[in-house]
């Protein structure tokens, strides 16, 4: 099995920026942009570890940007995206992946399906590494002193380069280190590793990307594409099992029972899983955290709503509202209902006031009636891009 690194490069200072902080770290819908970008890469199945390289004096604000996400330690950049690349490179060569994936921290718009795209690309027969990029659709002009237009220049051929770029990491790391040793002049004119990596007679090819995945250059480049709402359903059931406690909506209720389930059977956590995935037509939690699979036994359920929110941002979405009911006669579920809503406000990262939890009995008719087991529906509401 390929084992994938993706390296973020954080470290710039982007001068062209014009905002109070440099722009991995500025507010990108309630979000830092880094944070967004990592998400992206959270959300590809095939990325096993994420290592990001940072400016000097930005480690406060790299652990704001990343609390919560269980990230390695950042590795100290240099003084040029070249010399940064390197050093997160040098980082990783103690226990190297099979490739890396190096994207600007300001793309927080890439989605997991072209990250894909590029490590299958990278990873054929005979290839040393493939970049994301599009092909150019305007005319181009060289142009002379005082604005004059000495040549039109042929279009055929010519791509746009964006990241990921994604190498098979032993010689890219190879490309970097003989790249280090360029006089200064020279090592300025490698303006991407792909170019380091052409310098070093690597293999390329180019993988076809979107115009949604742009660079954040400027403060106009914060605006969101138009949005649309999407809402969806989800329910889930447990029954009960010999225990002293259920968990709820990521909170542990002492109870004379548990609930019966592969993982932590948390009903309601379930439920909003479900919601979130059907927000973007991405299946049930069956699919995504199968019960067959050993690894899940036993597993807290925030791991799932997570996923599932992660699934959504990277999809450039955000969770507008989550609504959950719990269906039980016990325990009571009102004295934990603000524990609860601070717990999955938490897991989804959202503010407490879009997070509802409700709960009702059925009147003592029915499975949950009889104090078999609990029942949950939820419903999430998402903003997604426009199509």
């Amino acid at each position: 099995m390929r084992r994938v690194t993706a390296l973020i490069v954080a470290a710039g200072r982007g001068s062209r920026f014009g905002g109070p902080l440099p722009k991995q770290y500025a507010l990108l819908d309630g979000q830092p942009v880094l944070r967004r970008t990592i998400t992206a890469f959270r959300a590809t199945p095939a990325v096993g570890r994420i290592l990001v390289v940072i400016g000097a004096g930005d480690d406060a604000r790299y652990e704001a940007a990343t609390r919560g996400l269980g990230l390695p330690a950042p590795v100290p950049g240099g003084t040029s995206r070249q010399q940064s690349v390197l050093h997160g490179l040098e980082a990783l060569a103690a226990a190297a992946p099979d490739f890396v994936a190096i994207h600007d921290a300001a793309r927080p718009f890439v989605r997991p399906a072209d990250i894909e795209a590029c490590l299958a690309a990278a990873s054929a027969d005979g290839i040393d590494g493939a970049i994301l990029g599009i092909p150019l659709a305007d005319t181009l002009k060289r142009v002379g002193a005082g604005q004059t237009i000495t040549e039109t220049v042929p279009r055929s051929d010519l791509w746009r380069a964006q990241t990921p770029q994604v190498f098979r990491f032993a010689p890219l790391l190879a490309a970097h280190r003989a790249a280090a040793l360029l006089a200064a002049d020279e090592a300025t004119a490698l303006t991407d590793d792909a170019a380091v990596a052409e310098r070093a007679g690597l293999k390329l090819v180019m993988v076809a990307g979107t115009e949604d995945n742009r660079k954040i250059t400027t403060t106009a480049d914060l605006a969101l594409p138009h949005m649309e709402t999407r809402t969806a359903f989800g329910f889930d059931v447990h029954g009960f099992a010999p225990g002293n406690a259920v968990m709820l909506g990521g909170v542990a209720i002492p109870h004379g029972q548990t609930l019966a389930g592969h993982s932590d059977a948390d009903v309601a956590l379930h439920a909003l899983t479900d919601a979130v995935l059907g927000t973007i037509g991405a299946g049930d939690i069956g699919k995504h955290f199968p019960p067959s699979d050993p690894q899940w036994r036993g597993a807290s359920s925030d791991r799932f709503l997570r996923h599932a929110v992660d699934l959504v941002t990277a999809r450039g979405g955000r969770i507008v509202h989550l609504d959950v009911t719990i269906v039980c006669e016990a325990p009571k579920v009102g004295p934990h209902r603000d524990a609860m809503v601070r717990s999955i406000a938490a897991i989804a990262g959202v503010a407490p006031g879009r997070v509802s939890v409700k709960a009702t009995t059925t009147e003592g008719l029915g499975f949950t009636g009889r104090r078999e087991g609990i029942a949950a529906q939820a419903i999430a509401t998402v903003e997604l891009p426009g199509s």
